[in-house]
């Protein structure tokens, strides 16, 4: 399964505490890691066939299974949130269920040649930007973004692979809330040798509240082509 942020880690929040996971996204979860452990080839696409599970067939996301879209998110940050769930530097936190469950399918991955295998193959999936789900005050989350953000994630939020910020526009919003509300609260990237977590973590300091963070959401939301 997939998985990605983002903000300098790629960021993604929400407004509230995650809810626990529903007894669909478990059993889905659960599935993936049969189906993982169950596979004897590295091929991406017999990998990909757990992440299926709750990423979709062609990486579409299931917002019910707090599952993503992996389309719009690029394959180097991908590789490197894989791999951050597959040595437990991302997904420990005890209040990180979802990263949690990530966390465990990743490591079902036998060597760093199977993640990239994986990524190759989502990379070759048809991009198409997530659909808007938040309504706020694009306005002012312009403003906020531009201060705050824009310097490492471009003025677009197209990214910016030398500073290691992925590119925001076209991610779920939902999931851009959600993650910035973990990295707000240290739920993630709090471990300091999590470099770009980390980073952003400090950054989540930054907006006063959760009402400004989904207001640059639905900003950064905007730009996606």
């Amino acid at each position: 399964m997939k998985l990605p942020i983002l903000l300098l880690s790629v960021v993604m929040v929400a407004c509230s505490n995650d809810p626990a996971p529903s007894a669909n996204s478990e059993q889905a979860a659960s599935a993936a890691v049969a189906a993982l452990q169950g596979s004897g080839s590295a091929s991406g696409k017999d990998l990909y066939a757990a992440c299926s599970a709750c990423h979709g067939a062609s990486g579409e996301g299931n917002k019910a299974l707090n599952a993503p879209s992996l389309t719009n998110q690029q394959s180097w940050y991908l590789e490197r949130q894989l791999l951050g769930f597959r040595s437990g530097v991302r997904g420990s936190h005890p209040d990180d269920a979802f990263g949690a469950q990530m966390q465990a399918i990743a490591k079902t991955l036998p060597d760093d040649a199977a993640v990239k295998s994986v990524v190759a193959y989502i990379d070759g999936f048809k991009a198409k930007p997530a659909a808007a789900t938040l309504t706020g005050n694009a306005k002012r989350g312009a403003d906020y973004y531009s201060n705050l953000c824009g310097a490492c994630h471009g003025p677009n939020a197209e990214g910016n692979d030398k500073l290691q910020a992925p590119a925001l526009a076209g991610v779920d919003d939902w999931y851009l809330l959600q993650q910035f509300d973990h990295f707000s609260k240290g739920i993630r990237g709090s471990d300091e040798s999590d470099r770009y977590g980390y980073q952003m973590f400090m950054m989540g300091k930054t907006l006063p509240d959760a009402e400004v963070a989904k207001d640059v959401v639905v900003y950064i939301q905007s730009l996606a082509d």
